[in-house]
C-alpha cells in the first residue's frame, strides 16, 4: 500500500498596505533605525489600518491570494485551521468565519494558539488529518493583527511587532514529498516572561485592567531571547540529525522572524549559509503566527520540487518545534 504524506501544494499572503518605518516609530519611544535594526534586524512593519478590520480580515485576504493562484474551488476544501493569537473575538472561531468567507461551506474550522509556534504547529495538525486519508485539502492559515496588542509607548515590544497573514494548503502526496519528521515541544515556565497579563480567566478585564495597561503584550526581552537562540537552534540540530542529513543536503531553513540574531545562531547552529536562509523580517517585522508562510509565498518561486526545508519556531507559553518537509511542486 503507498504510504500517504501530507504536501504543501499551494501558498498566499496578505500584508496591509500601510508601512510602520523605523523612523515613524523615532517619534513614539525613546529610539532609532540604528538602534532597532542592529538588535533585530527590522526596518520596517506592516500595520492593518481601517475601523472594524482584524485578523480575519488578512487570513481572508490570503486564502483568497492562494485560491486565486492555484485556481481552487472552496468547497473542495475539507478543513481550515486558523493559526492565531489575536482572534476577532474571544469565544466566536475565527477560522469558522474565514472558511464561511471564502466559500468553504463544505468545511469545518477551528483556531489554534501557540503564539508564534501556531504556524508550525498548524502544521503537524494539518498534515495529520491528510495522512489520516479522512480529508484531502486542509487550509492552514497563521494570521495576526499584533497592532491590536501593543503599547506604542512600549520600546521592549512596539519595534518588534507587525501584521500580517500567511496560507498553506495541505494535500495527500504519494511520492514521499511533503512532511517527514517534527520536534514540538513546550514549557510553561514560559507564561512568566511572555503575554498579556489581564483577559484571560485568570484576570478578567476590568476598567482598571485597561488603565494599567494591562491588555498589551509583555516581554522580558534578555530572557526570550535567551530561550529562543538555545531551543531554536536545538531542535533544528535535532531535524538534521535524526534525518541523517548533513548542511549539503538542506536547500532552506525556513526560521520564525522574531529576531536577525536568533536566525543567525539557529542557521550558524544548522550549518547553512546565509544563501539558504528565507528572511524577510527586515520588511515585516514578527508577524506571529504569520512569519512561515509569509517566507514561502515570498520565497515559492525559489523553490524546486524536492527541496528539503527544515522549519523552525518559537512563541508565547513556551511553545517551539522544528518541521522537516520536502516541497512538492516547481512554481
Amino acid at each position: 500500500m503507498t504510504k500517504i504524506t501530507a504536501a504543501i501544494t499551494a501558498v498566499g499572503k496578505y500584508v496591509p498596505e500601510y508601512v510602520l518605518t523605523n523612523k515613524e516609530l523615532e517619534s513614539y519611544v525613546d529610539t532609532n533605525d540604528e538602534w532597532i535594526t542592529s538588535r533585530t534586524g527590522i526596518k520596517e512593519r506592516r500595520i492593518l489600518k481601517g475601523e472594524g478590520l482584524g485578523t480575519s480580515y488578512m487570513a481572508i485576504k490570503s486564502a483568497e491570494d492562494l485560491m486565486q493562484k492555484k485556481n481552487i474551488n472552496p468547497e473542495e476544501i475539507d478543513l481550515v485551521i486558523v493559526g492565531t493569537a489575536t482572534p476577532d473575538l474571544p469565544v466566536a472561531s475565527t477560522a469558522a468565519y474565514v472558511a464561511s468567507e471564502i466559500g468553504a461551506v463544505n468545511a469545518f474550522a477551528y483556531d489554534l494558539q501557540a503564539a508564534c509556534s501556531s504556524f508550525l504547529y498548524g502544521m503537524s495538525t494539518a498534515a495529520s488529518y491528510i495522512e489520516s486519508g479522512r480529508y484531502k485539502k486542509v487550509l492552514l492559515i497563521g494570521a495576526d493583527k499584533m497592532s491590536s496588542i501593543i503599547d506604542y509607548k512600549d520600546r521592549a515590544t512596539c519595534i518588534i511587532f507587525g501584521d500580517g497573514a500567511g496560507a498553506a494548503l495541505f494535500e495527500p502526496n504519494t511520492e514521499s514529498l511533503g512532511l517527514q519528521d517534527e520536534y514540538l515541544r513546550s514549557d510553561g515556565v514560559g507564561r512568566d516572561f511572555l503575554r498579556i497579563e489581564a483577559g484571560g480567566s485568570l484576570m478578567p478585564p476590568t476598567a482598571e485592567t485597561v488603565k494599567n495597561g494591562q491588555h498589551f503584550v509583555y516581554q522580558e526581552g534578555k530572557t526570550v531571547f535567551k530561550y529562543a537562540v538555545s531551543n531554536m537552534a536545538d531542535v533544528s540540530e535535532k531535524m538534521l540529525t535524526r534525518n541523517n542529513l548533513t548542511e549539503e543536503d538542506i536547500q532552506w531553513l525556513v526560521p520564525h522572524q522574531a529576531n536577525k540574531r536568533i536566525i543567525e545562531a539557529t542557521a550558524r547552529r544548522v550549518g547553512v549559509g546565509s544563501e539558504k536562509v528565507m528572511m524577510n523580517i527586515h520588511r515585516y517585522g514578527n508577524t506571529t503566527s504569520a512569519t512561515l508562510p509569509l517566507l514561502l509565498a515570498d520565497y515559492e518561486n525559489q523553490l524546486k520540487k524536492g527541496d528539503n526545508l527544515i522549519f523552525a519556531a518559537f512563541g508565547g507559553g513556551f511553545t517551539w518545534g522544528a518541521i522537516y518537509l520536502k516541497w512538492a511542486y516547481n512554481s
